[in-house]
């Protein structure tokens, strides 16, 4: 089915021009409101990314920072390509050796990628003797890092849970499992509705759906923990929604901007990753490694991917009416930051399994709790009638 292997090999000119970009940076006056913040100092983030702490991981984006390491870890597992409804779509493919290994296809979202899940592909495809192993399928999703360029439009979770199938045909998978956070959490039920037959289980960590409108009576019922993530979501939409304004209506106007600018690309996404990373005085590499959020940020801006990223996340999204539900076994984890309800996310999904973790956790769980993570996702499992 024309699926060939991938290499990545940015071209050195490209490794220098990021540097000089980087170290010819021209930085703007720090605005009045954060301008006696240090960088620990919550207080400063409201109005962006404190330029302090900005500096000093361009600093080292530009002088410590190696690309070519990256490159090297990203090659050393199995990397392919094909085409799918004419959009180049990149995946990591990685077979068990164990038998009774189940397939399981896992879905990013932004501002993440693939590298969230690097770390995981061994523990899940050659764990201990006794533990449920995995054949892994990691894909970009289109428009985003090695799926790209974008060439064509229209890429709503519908359109990508019915690409994901047809990976999944070309590799000889008929039946599988579907994990995925952020817009992963959106794809992955859409590929249950889509092939309901074909999938086991969707296993999601945080929401099934978002912003919900919710009445008095319904909200006054609920838990203290679940009127708490209703707050936070008012709070989000209040305090937080510009970006996806922003990127669901001009998703060329970030593209021009971000993809001429490493320092605005870096600062674009650590503003989330400081807002959904666990705990809220963390800094984010703190929480998720400097080494990780220069790599995936060096993904983004070697692949010009900013723009298409945000057509596809957010301006291709489907803000409609509830969908109905797939019939398919479904789990959702939320953790400390998340905002999953399980009454509302049964509206649309076959809720069998929901865990809470509150203590711990945040928005990118395979790099914050992997292994809480992992341990729900073959509980989960376990369960299921196969």
């Amino acid at each position: 089915m024309n699926i060939q292997p991938l290499t990545v090999r940015i071209d050195q000119q490209q490794i220098e021009d990021l540097k000089n970009r980087l170290r010819h940076t021209r930085w703007p006056e720090e605005l009045p409101s954060a301008a006696t913040e240090t960088a620990d100092q919550g207080a400063a983030w409201p109005t962006g990314v404190p330029q302090r702490y900005l500096r000093g991981l361009a600093k080292q984006w530009a002088e410590d920072f190696d690309w070519r390491a990256q490159e090297e870890l990203i090659n050393s597992f199995p990397n392919f390509s094909t085409e799918i409804e004419g959009q180049k779509i990149h995946f990591v493919h990685c077979r068990s050796s164990h038998p009774g290994a189940v397939p399981l296809l896992i879905t990013h979202g932004w501002p993440g990628s693939f590298l969230e899940f690097l770390h995981l592909i061994e523990p899940l495809t050659e764990p201990e003797p006794g533990v449920q192993a995995f054949h892994l399928v990691i894909p970009s999703l289109p428009g985003f890092g090695l799926s790209t360029p974008l060439s064509t439009g229209g890429w709503s979770a519908g359109k990508i849970a019915r690409a994901w199938a047809e990976l999944m045909t070309r590799l000889g998978y008929q039946r599988f499992v579907v994990q995925g956070g952020d817009i992963g959490a959106a794809v992955a039920p859409e590929v249950a509705r889509h092939a309901p037959e074909r999938v086991i289980g969707v296993h999601i960590n945080g929401s099934l759906g978002f912003g919900q409108q919710v009445d008095d009576e319904t909200r006054q019922a609920l838990s203290p923990l679940e009127q708490d993530r209703l707050r936070r979501i008012d709070d989000f939409m209040r305090e937080e929604f510009g970006y996806i304004a922003i990127q669901s209506t001009r998703p060329g106007l970030i593209g021009a901007a971000l993809t001429d600018s490493p320092v605005g690309q870096l600062a674009w996404i650590l503003d989330k990753l400081k807002a959904w990373t666990f705990p809220a005085s963390a800094l984010p590499d703190e929480v998720l490694g400097s080494q990780w959020i220069l790599a995936n940020v060096s993904l983004y801006w070697f692949t010009r991917s900013a723009g298409s990223a945000a057509l596809v996340g957010y301006a291709s999204a489907e803000w409609g009416a509830p969908p109905i539900s797939s019939g398919v076994p479904t789990a959702a984890i939320q953790f400390a930051h998340d905002v999953g309800i399980r009454q509302l996310a049964e509206q649309s999904n076959h809720i069998v399994r929901w865990t809470d973790v509150t203590d711990r956790g945040g928005h990118f769980a395979a790099l914050e709790q992997p292994a809480i993570l992992l341990e729900d996702l073959r509980e989960f499992l376990a369960s299921l009638a196969r």
